[in-house]
């Protein structure tokens, strides 16, 4: 936890900071330093935006590389294995571009944001469905933090 009251001490700017690393394939996460800010008095709608924007700008990096990349340079260099892609390519079949809304989904997520990449989906689509879903996300963490959803 002394990474997270590390990133505290930076407010928004961590939090940003650790919701962009959170969406890459780095294994970090950013919902305790949510909390933790929330906990401290910094305003919810404010933590829930900055986080959601934070999320959303990791996964368009994922999405870039993805992009110019091939599948097989997508594996090498963002560590995501070829059966996390090949299941990512199967969401994108059964559930089209709606797949999108589920980025934050630990595991398949990071698959998914670079599998649209890879498919070449509308940037514009893809930002769209992309932050909804990151910040439906954080909007839940905090309103179950404050005692909203039960």
């Amino acid at each position: 936890m002394t990474g997270v009251l590390d990133l505290a001490v930076y407010g928004y700017a961590g939090l940003f900071l650790a919701s962009f690393l959170a969406s890459t394939v780095l294994p970090f996460g950013s919902e305790a330093l949510l909390l933790l800010l929330i906990n401290k008095g910094f305003d919810p709608i404010s933590v829930v935006m900055v986080a959601s924007v934070g999320n959303y700008c990791g996964a368009c990096t994922t999405y870039y590389i993805g992009l110019v990349g091939r599948k097989d340079l997508v594996e090498k260099y963002l560590s995501i294995p070829q059966q996390r892609l090949d299941n990512a390519e199967k969401w994108f079949t059964k559930y089209g571009v709606y797949s999108l809304l589920f980025t934050w989904v630990p595991v398949i997520g990071d698959a998914i944001t670079a599998m649209g990449g890879v498919m070449k989906l509308d940037f514009k689509t893809f930002s769209v469905l992309v932050f909804l879903g990151k910040l439906m996300r954080y909007a839940a963490v905090a309103c179950m933090a404050l005692g909203l959803l039960s």
